[in-house]
């Protein structure tokens, strides 16, 4: 006998396991023209990365949060978390002198 069960869309983010949208990536990828070809992993493997780093950033700034006595994460905890790290301070290529929280004083002329 046949199998009428039609067969079922699985995501390609679904497959990796991923919260990031890999289709999403793809997009940028292409829309981007970084290059002319594009490896079908590359977004998946992109994808993962992206999610490795948030997941690394938002722990961070939980951690910076809960030491302020705050429940709420705010901009100014991110930024404490990527400055006070120094393996994302070296992705993000920030200065350990220069600070992302502090807005910049307009000139005065």
């Amino acid at each position: 006998m046949e199998d009428n069960r039609q067969k079922c869309n699985i995501s390609r983010s679904a497959r990796a396991q991923l919260n990031f949208s890999v289709s999403r990536i793809e997009r940028f990828l292409r829309e981007g023209n970084f290059s002319q070809r594009l490896s079908p992993s590359a977004p998946v493997f992109l994808a993962g990365v992206l999610e490795y780093l948030t997941a690394d950033v938002l722990r961070l700034s939980v951690k910076e949060a809960q030491a302020s006595g705050r429940k709420r994460i705010t901009p100014e905890h991110i930024s404490w978390a990527v400055e006070n790290d120094k393996h994302l301070r070296k992705i993000f290529k920030i200065d350990s002198k220069s600070s992302v929280a502090e807005p910049s004083k307009p000139d005065e002329n």
